[in-house]
């Protein structure tokens, strides 16, 4: 497995982790701020990469 590969692995464990504490808190404002955050950052990704292209 190269380095590109087990990097990318290990963001998308740390952001299904971060999910599930949120998720395991019970808090609804916490897990609110989460779907927020995930919703604003994907779409400030795909916007700079049309931006970048």
């Amino acid at each position: 497995m190269s380095v590109n590969k087990t990097r990318g692995f290990l963001y998308w464990l740390a952001k299904l982790l971060g999910d599930w504490q949120a998720v395991s808190s019970g808090d609804p404002k916490k897990m609110g701020k989460r779907v927020a955050r995930r919703t604003t950052g994907k779409a400030v990704g795909r916007t700079m990469r049309k931006l970048l292209k």
